[in-house]
């Protein structure tokens, strides 16, 4: 596969989750939506790196891939505390920081 074509995959899916985060009322489709776009930083990542013969790129998605496993556990850890507080997930009636 060319560059273009990984490109474009890693376009489409960062578009998928812009759109998950942008209309999910949910807080785990959100951070679901966060994930696919971090996903589509490493297809970047990988494809240039391939393209380049450099394994920088495989460097930098190993690090993103084990930030992006802290931020799901610490995320999934808030949805689990504001639902045993609340009963909700839903985004929009999340307002514990409101006075």
């Amino acid at each position: 596969m060319s560059l273009t074509a990984y490109l474009t995959l890693a376009a489409l899916v960062f578009a998928i989750g812009l759109f998950g985060v942008l209309t999910r009322r949910n807080a785990i489709g959100i951070l679901l939506g966060i994930e696919l776009m971090l996903n589509a930083v490493n297809i970047n990542l990988v494809a240039f790196a391939r393209f380049h013969g450099d394994l920088l790129g495989l460097v930098f998605t190993l690090f993103t891939i084990a930030i992006t496993v802290a931020e799901v556990a610490l995320g999934l850890a808030i949805v689990i505390v504001i639902f045993r507080v609340r009963r909700t997930v839903e985004a929009d009636r999340l307002d514990l920081l409101r006075g």
